[in-house]
Parts: structure tokens; C-alpha cells; sequence
């Protein structure tokens, strides 16, 4: 009996000293977890005070200068952040999440659709990754020192940088490309009632023009849209790590006609503020044309349409001839 008691005792003693361990290594990843949570909302914070000033120094180069010096800073702490509470220096735990959820998706016994077919994901996988890359290919731009706006501009504390403007082929087009960033557009954290999911809106519209103009700078055509074609309102969400309160975009042009010398680039940025009210900020810049922008003598401006201006619209000296009447 005494001897049955003694393993009885045993086994508790056992059970209880195994709930212990898993206890305590739950308590110490859950530390581990808040400690590297706090690390990263203290780096927003520090990196969104020192963006204070830089998104409305009107001057370019010294914008240019001061945010070398900034994204310099910023990933360092970023590397010293996950030195001392680990993370994936790969930043690609979204590409992972997709895999996984796909390879969760595949093996599960999904109900056919009424017609017979398999019910499939909703996204296609492929097209995140795409996505995730393209937001990347921006990260190291930044994280390795290669960031090095061509444009810049502020306006009501955004801050607006067109990262580049480089002819890529596009399957078998050429087009001119112009990534943008901008900087500081107001943003609101939504949580939903019923399953407590968190959503962050970014407020951001775009509208731009780009106005082409000959060698007199008379008016020969222009096109305009509304958001970049290639847009991401919240990088953090694919990358925990993006330097924070930006917003990602691009935009691609045809080549333009063989006369155009100069392209002037319009755009507006509408940011609305969760508190109420409208930031309406302006940006224009004029950039020669290189010869590798331009069609060649003879070949047709794609997608042209034609459309009626007033003689001052379209030739800057009439507007001045008659200013002086």
C-alpha cells in the first residue's frame, strides 16, 4: 500500500513539475513576445518624431541628405532590435503566412462549388508574392543606402519623393516608370466588434496630370489619372519592419512624342484626417525629357485623343501677349 502511495505521489509530483516547465516557457515566450512588441512601437514612435521635420524641410538637397542620415539610423535599430529579441532577417514571414495558408487550403477537404468544381482560395498566391517583391525590392532600396529621390516635394507637412524615372520594358512595351513614396498621409486603426480583427485605413487620393511640352513650351498633350496603377496603403502589413506612415505607388507612361522636350508632372494628394478636416497638398515639377523617353520620328502616340483649349491653355507667349494688352 505504502509502496503504491509513493508512485501515486510520483506520478503527481511528475505531472505537476511537467505543468510547471510548459507554464514557465509560455510565461517566458509571452514575455519575450511583449518585450519585442514595446521595442518595435517605441522605434515608430522615435522614427515617426524625427520624420516630423523631414517631411516639411523645404529644402530638397537637404531633405536628400537628412534622409540617408534617417533610414541609416532607422535600420540599425532595427538590426539591433532583432539582435536582442530575434526576428527574420529575411523580413519575409508574410511570404511564409501565404504558403502556408495556400498548403492549409490544398490539403483541406473544401466543399465543391454547386456546379461540381473545387472551391479554391480566394487569392491567388502568386499575385501576393508579386506584390510582396515589388514592396521588398522598395525595403532594400531604403535599408542598403540606395534611396535617392530624383523629385521631392512638400506640401501641409506630406512629404512626396519620386524615387525614380527609368524606361522598363513591360512585357514587350516600353514604359517610363515612376515609383513614388509619400510621406506622413493620416492614417486611423478600425477594430471590428464582433471578431476583434484590427484594419488600419490609410486616407491618401491621388490626381496627376502630365503635361508635355515642346521645346517653346507650348502645350502639346497630357494625361492624366487618378491613383498610381500599383498602390500599397499600409507596407508594414507585409513587412513589419518598412519605416512607417509611408505610402507606395507607381506609375508608368508610354513614351512620349518625338517633339516633347519637357514633361511637367502635377499631382495632388487628398488626406483626411480622423479627427475631421482635409489635407489638400499640391506638387509640380518640369523635367526634360531624355531621348530614351521619347517615341521615334514617324511612330504613333498611343491612346491620343483630341480635345478643345483656348489658344492661352495651349501657347504660353499668347497668354503673355495678351496680358500686356
Amino acid at each position: 500500500m505504502n509502496r503504491n502511495l509513493a508512485i501515486v505521489l510520483l506520478v503527481v509530483i511528475l505531472g505537476f513539475s511537467a505543468a510547471g516547465v510548459v507554464g514557465y516557457r509560455r510565461t517566458t515566450e509571452a514575455q519575450s513576445q511583449a518585450a519585442r512588441e514595446l521595442a518595435s512601437l517605441r522605434l515608430k514612435v522615435d522614427a515617426l518624431e524625427r520624420l516630423g521635420w523631414m517631411r516639411s524641410d523645404p529644402d530638397p538637397d537637404g531633405y536628400k541628405n537628412d534622409v540617408k542620415g534617417f533610414l541609416k539610423w532607422y535600420f540599425d535599430q532595427v538590426s539591433t532590435l532583432q539582435s536582442r529579441h530575434g526576428g527574420n532577417p529575411a523580413f519575409d514571414d508574410y511570404l511564409k503566412d501565404i504558403d502556408r495558408k495556400a498548403k492549409a487550403l490544398a490539403d483541406a477537404d473544401l466543399p465543391q462549388l454547386p456546379d461540381g468544381r473545387p472551391r479554391g482560395p480566394m487569392s491567388n498566391p502568386v499575385n501576393r508574392k508579386a506584390f510582396w517583391e515589388w514592396e521588398k525590392a522598395m525595403f532594400d532600396r531604403m535599408r542598403t543606402g540606395k534611396y535617392a529621390p530624383v523629385l521631392t516635394g512638400t506640401d501641409k507637412g506630406l512629404r512626396l519623393d519620386v524615387v525614380s524615372a527609368d524606361v522598363v520594358m513591360v512585357g514587350n512595351k516600353p514604359k517610363i516608370r515612376f515609383p513614388i513614396v509619400l510621406w506622413g498621409a493620416q492614417r486611423e486603426t478600425r477594430e471590428d466588434e464582433r471578431t476583434g480583427v484590427k484594419r488600419v485605413m490609410t486616407w491618401a487620393e491621388f490626381a496627376t496630370t502630365f503635361r508635355l511640352l515642346d521645346d517653346k513650351g507650348k502645350l502639346y498633350g497630357e494625361m492624366s489619372t487618378g491613383n498610381p496603377g500599383m498602390r500599397n496603403d499600409f507596407p508594414e502589413r507585409l513587412i513589419a519592419e518598412f519605416p512607417p506612415q509611408t505610402v507606395l505607388g507607381q506609375y508608368e507612361l508610354d513614351p512620349v512624342p518625338a517633339t516633347v522636350s519637357v514633361m511637367e508632372m502635377l499631382v495632388s494628394v487628398r488626406s483626411h484626417a480622423p479627427s475631421g478636416g482635409d489635407i489638400n497638398a499640391q506638387y509640380s515639377w518640369k523635367i526634360p525629357v531624355p531621348d530614351d523617353w521619347r517615341l521615334k520620328p514617324g511612330e504613333t502616340w498611343e491612346g491620343a485623343t483630341e480635345t478643345t483649349r483656348t489658344e492661352e491653355e495651349i501657347d504660353p507667349a499668347v497668354a503673355a501677349r495678351k496680358s500686356k494688352k
